[in-house]
């Protein structure tokens, strides 16, 4: 159980890390990696839920909420983006 939450504690750290550390200009084309890489978090909290125990099942619930609106707000930025760039 401590195995569990020193790994989401870490993740939590690095992420925002890694997070305020890229420029302003980086941040649009980087967000189709990010978006893949919340859909891989989604997959492995699934996995979490099911195989720890109440401890992962919150956390692996949490991850997968946070996730899940990490990926449907960049779907939503990156066509808002897109659509900025057709003709008319």
């Amino acid at each position: 159980m401590i195995d569990v939450i020193t790994i989401f504690v870490l993740a939590i750290f690095i992420g925002f890390e890694v997070i305020t550390k890229v420029p302003p200009t980086l941040h649009t084309p980087l967000m189709s990696g990010s978006i893949a890489i919340s859909g891989i978090a989604i997959v492995g909290a699934i996995i979490s839920t099911q195989a720890g125990g109440s401890i992962g099942t919150w956390l692996g619930l949490i991850a997968i909420i946070f996730a899940t609106i990490n990926v449907v707000g960049g779907f939503l930025v990156t066509d808002r983006m897109l659509k900025m760039f057709k003709r008319k």
